[in-house]
Protein backbone atom coordinates (compact mmCIF):
# COMPACT_ATOMS: atom_id res chain seq x y z
CA UNK A 1 0.00 0.00 0.00
CA UNK A 2 2.86 2.39 0.85
CA UNK A 3 4.51 1.73 -2.47
CA UNK A 4 1.20 2.30 -4.28
CA UNK A 5 0.67 5.68 -2.60
CA UNK A 6 4.20 6.73 -3.42
CA UNK A 7 3.55 5.86 -7.04
CA UNK A 8 0.36 7.90 -7.12
CA UNK A 9 2.14 10.95 -5.65
CA UNK A 10 5.16 10.77 -7.91
CA UNK A 11 5.69 13.96 -9.94
CA UNK A 12 4.62 14.02 -13.60
CA UNK A 13 7.26 13.87 -16.30
CA UNK A 14 8.83 17.22 -17.18
CA UNK A 15 7.02 19.36 -19.71
CA UNK A 16 8.99 19.06 -22.92
CA UNK A 17 7.69 22.40 -24.07
CA UNK A 18 9.36 24.10 -21.12
CA UNK A 19 12.85 22.71 -21.70
CA UNK A 20 15.41 25.37 -22.58
CA UNK A 21 18.01 24.20 -25.09
CA UNK A 22 20.71 26.12 -26.99
CA UNK A 23 18.77 25.74 -30.26
CA UNK A 24 15.47 27.00 -28.83
CA UNK A 25 14.11 30.37 -27.81
CA UNK A 26 15.22 31.38 -24.31
CA UNK A 27 12.56 31.04 -21.59
CA UNK A 28 13.12 34.24 -19.64
CA UNK A 29 9.59 35.62 -19.16
CA UNK A 30 7.66 35.15 -15.94
CA UNK A 31 4.04 35.76 -14.92
CA UNK A 32 4.45 39.53 -14.51
CA UNK A 33 6.10 39.85 -17.94
CA UNK A 34 3.33 37.80 -19.55
CA UNK A 35 0.59 39.85 -17.88
CA UNK A 36 2.19 43.12 -19.02
CA UNK A 37 2.49 41.77 -22.57
CA UNK A 38 -1.20 40.82 -22.56
CA UNK A 39 -2.27 44.26 -21.33
CA UNK A 40 0.23 45.98 -23.62
CA UNK A 41 -1.29 44.26 -26.64
CA UNK A 42 -4.72 45.69 -25.83
CA UNK A 43 -4.24 49.18 -24.40
CA UNK A 44 -3.28 51.59 -27.12
CA UNK A 45 -4.51 55.02 -28.12
CA UNK A 46 -8.02 53.67 -28.85
CA UNK A 47 -9.33 53.74 -25.29
CA UNK A 48 -8.63 57.48 -25.16
CA UNK A 49 -10.84 58.07 -28.24
CA UNK A 50 -13.24 55.16 -28.81
CA UNK A 51 -15.65 56.08 -25.95
CA UNK A 52 -16.97 58.83 -28.27
CA UNK A 53 -17.61 56.32 -31.07
CA UNK A 54 -19.72 54.21 -28.72
CA UNK A 55 -21.63 57.22 -27.38
CA UNK A 56 -22.59 58.20 -30.95
CA UNK A 57 -24.40 54.89 -31.34
CA UNK A 58 -26.10 54.61 -27.94
CA UNK A 59 -26.88 57.84 -26.10
CA UNK A 60 -27.64 56.73 -22.55
CA UNK A 61 -25.10 56.12 -19.82
CA UNK A 62 -26.33 52.58 -18.99
CA UNK A 63 -26.06 51.51 -22.64
CA UNK A 64 -22.62 53.10 -23.07
CA UNK A 65 -21.22 51.38 -19.98
CA UNK A 66 -23.17 48.22 -20.82
CA UNK A 67 -21.48 47.99 -24.23
CA UNK A 68 -18.04 48.17 -22.62
CA UNK A 69 -19.06 45.63 -19.98
CA UNK A 70 -20.24 43.20 -22.66
CA UNK A 71 -17.00 43.76 -24.54
CA UNK A 72 -15.10 42.93 -21.39
CA UNK A 73 -17.08 39.73 -20.91
CA UNK A 74 -16.36 38.68 -24.50
CA UNK A 75 -12.67 39.44 -24.00
CA UNK A 76 -12.59 37.42 -20.76
CA UNK A 77 -14.31 34.55 -22.57
CA UNK A 78 -11.64 34.78 -25.26
CA UNK A 79 -8.94 34.79 -22.60
CA UNK A 80 -10.35 31.55 -21.18
CA UNK A 81 -10.36 30.06 -24.69
CA UNK A 82 -6.72 30.95 -25.22
CA UNK A 83 -5.82 29.94 -21.67
CA UNK A 84 -7.06 26.41 -22.34
CA UNK A 85 -5.34 26.28 -25.72
CA UNK A 86 -2.10 27.55 -24.16
CA UNK A 87 -2.33 24.88 -21.46
CA UNK A 88 -2.92 22.15 -24.05
CA UNK A 89 -0.38 23.33 -26.64
CA UNK A 90 2.22 25.68 -25.08
CA UNK A 91 4.20 25.91 -28.30
CA UNK A 92 6.11 28.62 -30.15
CA UNK A 93 3.79 30.72 -32.30
CA UNK A 94 0.72 30.40 -30.08
CA UNK A 95 -2.31 30.99 -32.29
CA UNK A 96 -0.41 29.69 -35.34
CA UNK A 97 0.42 26.48 -33.47
CA UNK A 98 -3.16 25.99 -32.23
CA UNK A 99 -4.56 26.20 -35.78
CA UNK A 100 -1.81 23.95 -37.15
CA UNK A 101 -2.39 21.28 -34.50
CA UNK A 102 -6.19 21.37 -34.71
CA UNK A 103 -6.64 21.61 -38.47
CA UNK A 104 -3.88 21.64 -41.07
CA UNK A 105 -0.53 23.39 -41.65
CA UNK A 106 -2.06 25.09 -44.70
CA UNK A 107 -4.66 26.89 -42.55
CA UNK A 108 -1.98 27.94 -40.06
CA UNK A 109 0.23 29.18 -42.89
CA UNK A 110 -2.57 31.34 -44.29
CA UNK A 111 -2.96 32.88 -40.83
CA UNK A 112 0.76 33.62 -40.58
CA UNK A 113 0.72 34.98 -44.13
CA UNK A 114 -2.14 37.38 -43.33
CA UNK A 115 -0.48 38.37 -40.05
CA UNK A 116 2.75 39.35 -41.78
CA UNK A 117 1.29 41.08 -44.84
CA UNK A 118 -1.81 42.72 -43.39
CA UNK A 119 -2.82 42.33 -39.76
CA UNK A 120 0.33 43.07 -37.79
CA UNK A 121 2.38 45.24 -40.11
CA UNK A 122 -0.59 47.38 -41.20
CA UNK A 123 -1.65 47.91 -37.62
CA UNK A 124 1.91 48.78 -36.57
CA UNK A 125 2.21 51.36 -39.37
CA UNK A 126 -1.02 53.08 -38.34
CA UNK A 127 -0.06 53.18 -34.66
CA UNK A 128 3.39 54.51 -35.57
CA UNK A 129 1.75 57.38 -37.47
CA UNK A 130 -0.50 58.07 -34.46
CA UNK A 131 2.58 58.27 -32.25
CA UNK A 132 4.29 60.56 -34.77
CA UNK A 133 1.37 63.01 -34.72
CA UNK A 134 1.38 63.31 -30.94
CA UNK A 135 5.18 63.53 -30.90
CA UNK A 136 5.03 66.46 -33.34
CA UNK A 137 2.39 68.22 -31.24
CA UNK A 138 4.32 67.78 -28.01
CA UNK A 139 7.79 68.54 -29.32
CA UNK A 140 6.94 71.25 -31.85
CA UNK A 141 9.38 69.71 -34.33
CA UNK A 142 6.79 69.50 -37.12
CA UNK A 143 8.74 66.81 -39.01
CA UNK A 144 7.02 64.69 -41.62
CA UNK A 145 5.01 62.00 -39.86
CA UNK A 146 6.37 59.12 -41.93
CA UNK A 147 9.96 60.01 -40.92
CA UNK A 148 9.16 59.83 -37.20
CA UNK A 149 7.08 56.68 -37.72
CA UNK A 150 9.83 54.88 -39.62
CA UNK A 151 12.49 55.97 -37.11
CA UNK A 152 10.33 54.73 -34.22
CA UNK A 153 9.74 51.35 -35.87
CA UNK A 154 13.47 51.01 -36.62
CA UNK A 155 14.41 51.82 -33.01
CA UNK A 156 11.94 49.32 -31.51
CA UNK A 157 13.06 46.66 -34.00
CA UNK A 158 16.70 47.18 -32.98
CA UNK A 159 15.86 47.05 -29.25
CA UNK A 160 13.97 43.76 -29.60
CA UNK A 161 16.86 42.25 -31.53
CA UNK A 162 18.97 42.69 -28.38
CA UNK A 163 17.03 39.94 -26.60
CA UNK A 164 13.63 39.04 -25.20
CA UNK A 165 14.64 40.27 -21.75
CA UNK A 166 15.54 43.72 -23.10
CA UNK A 167 12.36 43.88 -25.20
CA UNK A 168 10.10 42.75 -22.38
CA UNK A 169 11.74 45.18 -19.92
CA UNK A 170 10.94 48.06 -22.26
CA UNK A 171 7.42 46.71 -22.68
CA UNK A 172 6.96 46.43 -18.91
CA UNK A 173 8.11 50.01 -18.38
CA UNK A 174 5.82 51.40 -21.06
CA UNK A 175 2.90 49.35 -19.75
CA UNK A 176 3.35 50.69 -16.21
CA UNK A 177 3.40 54.23 -17.63
CA UNK A 178 0.21 53.52 -19.59
CA UNK A 179 -1.53 52.24 -16.48
CA UNK A 180 -0.45 55.34 -14.56
CA UNK A 181 -1.77 57.57 -17.35
CA UNK A 182 -5.15 55.83 -17.27
CA UNK A 183 -5.32 55.95 -13.47
CA UNK A 184 -4.45 59.66 -13.64
CA UNK A 185 -7.26 60.23 -16.15
CA UNK A 186 -9.74 58.37 -13.94
CA UNK A 187 -8.74 60.22 -10.76
CA UNK A 188 -8.84 63.62 -12.45
CA UNK A 189 -12.17 62.80 -14.09
CA UNK A 190 -13.75 62.15 -10.72
CA UNK A 191 -13.05 65.77 -9.71
CA UNK A 192 -14.66 67.27 -12.82
CA UNK A 193 -18.17 68.57 -12.17
CA UNK A 194 -20.79 66.44 -13.86
CA UNK A 195 -22.96 68.24 -16.46
CA UNK A 196 -26.61 68.89 -15.69
CA UNK A 197 -28.76 65.81 -16.13
CA UNK A 198 -30.48 65.69 -19.51
CA UNK A 199 -34.06 64.45 -19.21
CA UNK A 200 -34.92 61.90 -21.88
CA UNK A 201 -38.21 62.34 -23.77
CA UNK A 202 -41.09 60.30 -22.49
CA UNK A 203 -42.43 57.28 -24.32
CA UNK A 204 -40.95 54.14 -25.81
CA UNK A 205 -38.30 56.00 -27.76
CA UNK A 206 -34.54 55.74 -27.77
CA UNK A 207 -32.71 58.98 -28.52
CA UNK A 208 -29.55 58.26 -30.46
CA UNK A 209 -26.58 60.58 -30.70
CA UNK A 210 -26.36 60.37 -34.47
CA UNK A 211 -29.96 60.97 -35.43
CA UNK A 212 -33.53 61.63 -34.28
CA UNK A 213 -35.31 59.48 -31.73
CA UNK A 214 -36.30 56.10 -33.05
CA UNK A 215 -38.62 53.43 -31.87
CA UNK A 216 -37.21 50.99 -29.34
CA UNK A 217 -36.84 47.26 -29.83
CA UNK A 218 -34.96 46.29 -32.94
CA UNK A 219 -33.49 49.79 -33.45
CA UNK A 220 -32.00 49.70 -29.97
CA UNK A 221 -30.52 46.25 -30.59
CA UNK A 222 -29.12 47.45 -33.90
CA UNK A 223 -27.59 50.54 -32.28
CA UNK A 224 -26.10 48.46 -29.48
CA UNK A 225 -24.61 46.06 -32.04
CA UNK A 226 -23.03 48.98 -33.91
CA UNK A 227 -21.61 50.27 -30.63
CA UNK A 228 -19.98 46.90 -30.00
CA UNK A 229 -17.76 47.21 -33.08
CA UNK A 230 -15.42 49.94 -31.68
CA UNK A 231 -15.61 48.25 -28.27
CA UNK A 232 -14.39 44.90 -29.60
CA UNK A 233 -11.72 46.66 -31.64
CA UNK A 234 -10.48 48.37 -28.46
CA UNK A 235 -10.37 45.03 -26.61
CA UNK A 236 -8.42 43.26 -29.36
CA UNK A 237 -4.74 42.41 -29.19
CA UNK A 238 -4.38 40.34 -26.02
CA UNK A 239 -4.23 37.12 -28.07
CA UNK A 240 -0.81 38.11 -29.42
CA UNK A 241 0.70 37.17 -26.05
CA UNK A 242 0.30 33.52 -27.07
CA UNK A 243 2.98 34.05 -29.72
CA UNK A 244 5.72 34.17 -27.08
CA UNK A 245 4.79 30.82 -25.47
CA UNK A 246 8.26 29.51 -26.36
CA UNK A 247 9.88 32.16 -24.14
CA UNK A 248 7.64 31.88 -21.07
CA UNK A 249 8.86 29.97 -18.03
CA UNK A 250 6.40 27.20 -17.06
CA UNK A 251 4.14 28.09 -20.03
CA UNK A 252 1.32 25.72 -19.07
CA UNK A 253 0.88 27.73 -15.88
CA UNK A 254 2.14 31.27 -16.50
CA UNK A 255 0.70 31.90 -19.97
CA UNK A 256 -2.93 31.05 -19.08
CA UNK A 257 -2.70 33.00 -15.82
CA UNK A 258 -1.15 35.98 -17.59
CA UNK A 259 -3.94 35.95 -20.19
CA UNK A 260 -6.68 35.96 -17.58
CA UNK A 261 -5.05 38.52 -15.27
CA UNK A 262 -4.21 40.81 -18.18
CA UNK A 263 -7.67 40.80 -19.75
CA UNK A 264 -9.43 41.26 -16.41
CA UNK A 265 -7.10 44.16 -15.63
CA UNK A 266 -7.79 45.81 -19.00
CA UNK A 267 -11.55 45.39 -18.53
CA UNK A 268 -11.41 47.13 -15.15
CA UNK A 269 -9.38 50.03 -16.56
CA UNK A 270 -11.66 50.43 -19.60
CA UNK A 271 -14.81 50.51 -17.48
CA UNK A 272 -13.23 53.11 -15.19
CA UNK A 273 -12.24 55.34 -18.14
CA UNK A 274 -15.72 55.20 -19.64
CA UNK A 275 -17.36 55.87 -16.30
CA UNK A 276 -15.41 59.11 -15.79
CA UNK A 277 -15.95 60.16 -19.42
CA UNK A 278 -19.72 59.74 -19.08
CA UNK A 279 -19.71 61.36 -15.65
CA UNK A 280 -17.61 64.36 -16.67
CA UNK A 281 -19.00 65.00 -20.17
CA UNK A 282 -22.42 63.39 -20.14
CA UNK A 283 -23.58 61.09 -22.97
CA UNK A 284 -24.28 64.00 -25.34
CA UNK A 285 -20.98 65.73 -24.59
CA UNK A 286 -19.11 62.47 -24.99
CA UNK A 287 -20.67 61.91 -28.40
CA UNK A 288 -19.87 65.47 -29.48
CA UNK A 289 -16.10 65.26 -29.01
CA UNK A 290 -13.48 63.29 -30.93
CA UNK A 291 -11.00 63.39 -28.04
CA UNK A 292 -12.90 62.52 -24.84
CA UNK A 293 -9.85 61.88 -22.67
CA UNK A 294 -8.30 65.20 -23.70
CA UNK A 295 -11.59 67.01 -23.00
CA UNK A 296 -11.85 65.50 -19.52
CA UNK A 297 -8.29 66.52 -18.66
CA UNK A 298 -8.81 69.98 -20.16
CA UNK A 299 -11.81 70.51 -17.89
CA UNK A 300 -9.75 69.34 -14.94
CA UNK A 301 -6.47 71.27 -15.51
CA UNK A 302 -6.90 73.37 -18.64
CA UNK A 303 -4.35 73.15 -21.44
CA UNK A 304 -1.79 71.66 -19.03
CA UNK A 305 -4.11 68.71 -18.50
CA UNK A 306 -4.60 68.34 -22.25
CA UNK A 307 -0.84 68.15 -22.79
CA UNK A 308 -0.49 65.65 -19.93
CA UNK A 309 -2.96 63.24 -21.53
CA UNK A 310 -1.32 63.79 -24.93
CA UNK A 311 1.87 62.41 -23.38
CA UNK A 312 -0.11 59.44 -22.07
CA UNK A 313 -1.59 58.77 -25.52
CA UNK A 314 1.86 58.93 -27.14
CA UNK A 315 3.23 56.49 -24.55
CA UNK A 316 0.29 54.15 -25.15
CA UNK A 317 0.92 54.15 -28.90
CA UNK A 318 4.62 53.50 -28.31
CA UNK A 319 3.79 50.71 -25.87
CA UNK A 320 1.53 48.82 -28.26
CA UNK A 321 4.21 49.15 -30.97
CA UNK A 322 6.74 47.66 -28.57
CA UNK A 323 4.43 44.75 -27.79
CA UNK A 324 3.77 44.06 -31.47
CA UNK A 325 7.49 44.11 -32.24
CA UNK A 326 8.13 41.68 -29.39
CA UNK A 327 5.42 39.08 -30.04
CA UNK A 328 4.39 38.51 -33.68
CA UNK A 329 7.83 37.63 -35.14
CA UNK A 330 7.62 34.35 -33.22
CA UNK A 331 4.87 33.27 -35.67
CA UNK A 332 7.12 33.79 -38.69
CA UNK A 333 9.90 31.99 -36.80
CA UNK A 334 7.56 29.00 -36.26
CA UNK A 335 6.58 29.02 -39.94
CA UNK A 336 10.23 28.90 -40.94
CA UNK A 337 10.87 26.07 -38.48
CA UNK A 338 8.07 24.17 -40.22
CA UNK A 339 9.99 24.81 -43.49
CA UNK A 340 7.09 26.84 -44.83
CA UNK A 341 9.01 30.09 -45.07
CA UNK A 342 12.52 31.38 -45.76
CA UNK A 343 15.02 29.32 -43.78
CA UNK A 344 16.84 32.44 -42.61
CA UNK A 345 13.71 33.57 -40.73
CA UNK A 346 14.24 30.69 -38.29
CA UNK A 347 17.76 31.86 -37.45
CA UNK A 348 18.39 32.64 -33.79
CA UNK A 349 21.11 34.96 -32.61
CA UNK A 350 23.61 32.77 -30.70
CA UNK A 351 24.04 35.52 -28.12
CA UNK A 352 20.49 36.75 -27.52
CA UNK A 353 18.59 33.68 -28.81
CA UNK A 354 15.87 35.74 -30.44
CA UNK A 355 14.67 35.43 -34.08
CA UNK A 356 16.51 38.50 -35.35
CA UNK A 357 15.63 37.99 -39.03
CA UNK A 358 11.92 37.53 -38.25
CA UNK A 359 11.91 40.69 -36.12
CA UNK A 360 13.73 42.67 -38.81
CA UNK A 361 11.42 41.40 -41.57
CA UNK A 362 8.29 42.51 -39.75
CA UNK A 363 9.83 45.88 -38.89
CA UNK A 364 10.88 46.48 -42.49
CA UNK A 365 7.41 45.73 -43.90
CA UNK A 366 5.77 47.98 -41.30
CA UNK A 367 8.19 50.78 -42.26
CA UNK A 368 7.34 50.37 -45.94
CA UNK A 369 3.60 50.61 -45.20
CA UNK A 370 4.13 53.67 -42.99
CA UNK A 371 6.21 55.29 -45.76
CA UNK A 372 3.65 54.46 -48.45
CA UNK A 373 0.85 56.18 -46.57
CA UNK A 374 -1.64 53.41 -47.43
CA UNK A 375 -2.02 52.25 -43.85
CA UNK A 376 -5.52 53.80 -43.55
CA UNK A 377 -6.86 51.63 -46.36
CA UNK A 378 -5.15 48.57 -44.91
CA UNK A 379 -6.67 49.11 -41.47
CA UNK A 380 -10.17 49.10 -42.93
CA UNK A 381 -9.80 45.43 -43.92
CA UNK A 382 -7.35 44.26 -41.27
CA UNK A 383 -10.17 43.78 -38.77
CA UNK A 384 -12.25 41.41 -40.90
CA UNK A 385 -9.28 39.09 -41.52
CA UNK A 386 -8.19 39.20 -37.89
CA UNK A 387 -11.61 38.30 -36.51
CA UNK A 388 -12.03 35.42 -38.97
CA UNK A 389 -9.00 33.76 -37.39
CA UNK A 390 -10.09 34.85 -33.91
CA UNK A 391 -13.23 32.76 -34.22
CA UNK A 392 -11.44 29.93 -36.02
CA UNK A 393 -8.88 29.67 -33.23
CA UNK A 394 -11.65 29.31 -30.65
CA UNK A 395 -13.08 26.37 -32.58
CA UNK A 396 -9.75 24.59 -32.02
CA UNK A 397 -10.96 23.75 -28.50
CA UNK A 398 -13.63 21.43 -29.94
CA UNK A 399 -11.03 19.60 -32.03
CA UNK A 400 -8.26 19.38 -29.43
CA UNK A 401 -10.57 18.32 -26.59
CA UNK A 402 -11.92 15.46 -28.68
CA UNK A 403 -8.45 14.46 -29.84
CA UNK A 404 -6.92 14.63 -26.36
CA UNK A 405 -9.81 12.62 -24.92
CA UNK A 406 -8.97 9.80 -27.33
CA UNK A 407 -5.27 9.76 -26.44
CA UNK A 408 -5.95 10.26 -22.68
CA UNK A 409 -2.33 11.24 -22.13
CA UNK A 410 -1.05 12.55 -18.80
CA UNK A 411 -0.60 16.01 -20.28
CA UNK A 412 -4.09 16.23 -21.78
CA UNK A 413 -5.86 15.05 -18.62
CA UNK A 414 -3.98 17.49 -16.34
CA UNK A 415 -4.97 20.72 -18.13
CA UNK A 416 -5.47 23.30 -15.37
CA UNK A 417 -7.46 25.87 -17.36
CA UNK A 418 -10.65 24.97 -19.19
CA UNK A 419 -13.28 27.13 -20.84
CA UNK A 420 -16.16 27.51 -18.34
CA UNK A 421 -19.53 26.57 -19.79
CA UNK A 422 -18.05 24.91 -22.88
CA UNK A 423 -19.44 24.24 -25.50
CA UNK A 424 -22.09 26.98 -25.18
CA UNK A 425 -19.71 29.76 -24.12
CA UNK A 426 -17.14 28.82 -26.75
CA UNK A 427 -19.79 28.83 -29.46
CA UNK A 428 -21.04 32.24 -28.32
CA UNK A 429 -17.50 33.64 -28.49
CA UNK A 430 -17.06 32.28 -32.01
CA UNK A 431 -20.40 33.80 -33.01
CA UNK A 432 -19.41 37.21 -31.58
CA UNK A 433 -16.20 37.20 -33.63
CA UNK A 434 -17.88 36.28 -36.87
CA UNK A 435 -20.69 38.80 -36.33
CA UNK A 436 -17.97 41.45 -36.40
CA UNK A 437 -16.79 40.03 -39.73
CA UNK A 438 -20.35 40.09 -41.10
CA UNK A 439 -20.68 43.70 -39.97
CA UNK A 440 -17.49 44.63 -41.83
CA UNK A 441 -18.66 42.85 -44.99
CA UNK A 442 -21.96 44.73 -44.84
CA UNK A 443 -20.50 48.18 -44.13
CA UNK A 444 -17.16 47.97 -46.00
CA UNK A 445 -17.59 45.31 -48.71
CA UNK A 446 -14.87 46.54 -51.09
CA UNK A 447 -12.07 46.72 -48.53
CA UNK A 448 -13.19 43.49 -46.87
CA UNK A 449 -12.84 41.64 -50.17
CA UNK A 450 -9.35 43.09 -50.60
CA UNK A 451 -8.38 41.66 -47.22
CA UNK A 452 -9.93 38.31 -48.07
CA UNK A 453 -8.08 38.27 -51.40
CA UNK A 454 -4.72 38.83 -49.68
CA UNK A 455 -5.59 36.08 -47.22
CA UNK A 456 -6.58 33.71 -50.06
CA UNK A 457 -3.28 34.41 -51.80
CA UNK A 458 -1.67 32.52 -48.95
CA UNK A 459 -3.12 29.24 -50.28
CA UNK A 460 -0.96 29.04 -53.45
CA UNK A 461 1.93 30.42 -51.42
CA UNK A 462 1.60 27.49 -49.02
CA UNK A 463 1.72 24.93 -51.84
CA UNK A 464 4.78 26.69 -53.25
CA UNK A 465 6.62 26.41 -49.95
CA UNK A 466 5.54 22.80 -49.51
CA UNK A 467 6.83 21.99 -53.01
CA UNK A 468 10.07 23.78 -52.23
CA UNK A 469 10.46 21.84 -48.98
CA UNK A 470 10.00 18.52 -50.78
CA UNK A 471 12.34 19.51 -53.59
CA UNK A 472 15.15 20.52 -51.22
Amino acid sequence: MTQSRATLKSPPPPDASAIDTPSSLARRLGLFDTTMIVMGGVIGSGIFMNPSEVAREVSTAPLILGAWAVGGLIAVAGAFVYAELAARRPQVGGQYAYIREAYHPAVAFVYGWALLLVIQTGGMAAVAITFARHFNELSGIAAQEWIIAVATLALLTAINCLGVRVGSSLQNALMVLKILAIIGLVVCGLFVSAPPHVIQPAGDQLATANGPPTDGGWQMISAFGAAMVPVLFAFGGWQTASFIAGEVREPRKNLPRGLLLGVIGVTALYLAVNYVCVRALGPAGLAATDTPATEVMRRAFGETGARMIAVGIAISALGILSQATLTAPRVYFAMAQDKLFFKSVSWLSPRTRVPVVAIALQGLLAMIIAFSGRYRQILSYVISVDFIFFGLTATCIFVLRRRDAKTASAESTSVQFKMPGHPVTTALFVAACWIVVANMVYNHPANTWIGLAIMAAGIPAYFFWRWRRRAS
